[in-house]
């Protein structure tokens, strides 16, 4: 992931939970992600059920499926892993 985490991301992403969630954070999480991370279906759950957490936003089962569908099927790497969390957003 970028060093520099857009500041208008972070803001959709604060915006979205209602609440504030730090630069930091994020970047803890997406740390621990590599490219293994998104080939793996039980990996792309558990990434999600830690950003929900985080963010204390609940994310339904369809939605889940939809997000990890999404990912599966775009070959998404680490450097569009913004585009990921654009996504998610939307939803």
């Amino acid at each position: 992931m970028d060093k520099k985490f857009p500041k208008d991301l972070l803001g959709a992403v604060n915006k979205k939970a209602g609440k504030n969630i730090s630069e930091g954070s994020i970047k803890k999480i997406a740390s621990g992600v590599t490219p293994s991370t998104l080939q793996s279906e039980t990996q792309i759950r558990q990434l999600i059920k830690q950003v929900s957490a985080m963010a204390n936003v609940p994310v339904s089962d369809d939605t889940v499926q939809e997000i990890v569908s999404a990912v599966k099927k775009s070959g998404m790497n680490l450097n569009s892993l913004e585009s990921l969390v654009k996504m998610m957003i939307k939803k």
